[in-house]
């Protein structure tokens, strides 16, 4: 199969002294973010995921940061190396040195006590990290990072960070994480499920005929690649089918039909309907939209 790599890049503001606010742009499944340092015990990072999927090993298992989630952990829990299983992702993370931070964010406003070594405190002091599905406060606040206008971005970024740690500091914390972990061996078969579909891309594969090359139960994978990817098994064939034929019309030269065609589809109504259904958008006006 030929790959069609878009480019990744991440954006660095530095806002306050030691804080940071990171826009990560990523269409790959593994790429270096360089976020990691075991030194930086006393540096932890807020996370949050606009689309796609970020893995995140916890310990000797795994969570996954999906559209709305937030991941509050301790910086030197991180690797360096992060995993994207749907080969995209697209997000904001505030990294925070409680050493270099100032102390106290809000002591120029009457009522309103925001600590950053408080916070990391209370999300990262028995566990190291903390995870919450999507909030409405969250994400009004995050909604207005994600469009902010160049020329008030400094100021406004200080605003913004202001009023997440003052949300955060009093956020009732309670403990989702015991339901998002997951165990290695369900992430290992959920990967290798995901190579058979790669290898395979030109062919419409049955979880049947994976279940019979793998070994294992047709649950068995449902149920991991439902943990990991985040959808159904055949949702997820689609979609993935779906990504690379986008970079075939954005980056090639082929037409839909040969397209069509190699992702295992002989009929090219039936394809653009498949690929109108992921990308919400037909095959042409994609090419038209996203050509280079």
């Amino acid at each position: 199969m030929e790959k069609y790599v878009k480019d990744n890049f991440t954006v660095k503001h530095e806002v306050f002294t030691g804080i940071q606010i990171i826009y990560h742009h990523i269409h790959t499944k593994t790429t270096y973010l360089g976020v990691s340092n075991k030194e930086e015990t006393n540096s932890f990072e807020i996370i949050h995921c606009r689309e796609g999927r970020m893995e995140c090993k916890i310990g000797n298992d795994f969570c996954y940061v999906s559209p709305g989630n937030l991941l509050i952990t301790k910086k030197s829990e991180l690797n360096e190396n992060a995993h994207f299983p749907l080969g995209h992702y697209h997000g904001i993370t505030i990294c925070i040195d409680v050493d270099k931070a100032p102390k106290c964010l809000s002591c120029f406003l009457q009522d309103v006590n925001v600590m950053p070594t408080a916070i990391m405190e209370r999300f990262c002091g028995d566990k190291s990290y903390f995870i919450s599905r999507s909030s409405q406060s969250f994400e009004h606040i995050y909604s207005e990072l994600y469009t902010v206008p160049r020329e008030i971005q400094q100021g406004y970024f200080k605003i913004k960070i202001l009023e997440l740690m003052l949300f955060l500091s009093v956020f009732e914390n309670e403990d989702e994480s015991k339901i998002r972990l997951i165990p290695p061996y369900q992430v290992k078969l959920a990967k290798e499920v995901c190579q058979i579909l790669t290898d395979n891309i030109n062919e419409r594969i049955t979880i049947e005929q994976v279940s019979e090359i793998m070994g294992t139960s047709a649950t068995n994978i449902k149920t991991a690649v439902k943990a990991v990817y985040g959808v159904p098994f055949y949702s997820f064939t689609k979609a993935q089918k779906m990504e690379s034929a986008a970079y075939m019309l954005e980056y090639t030269d082929k037409s839909i039909i040969e397209i069509a065609g190699e992702h295992g589809y002989n009929n090219s109504s039936k394809f653009a309907s498949a690929f109108r259904s992921v990308k919400g958008v037909a095959p042409n006006e994609y090419r038209q939209i996203n050509r280079r």
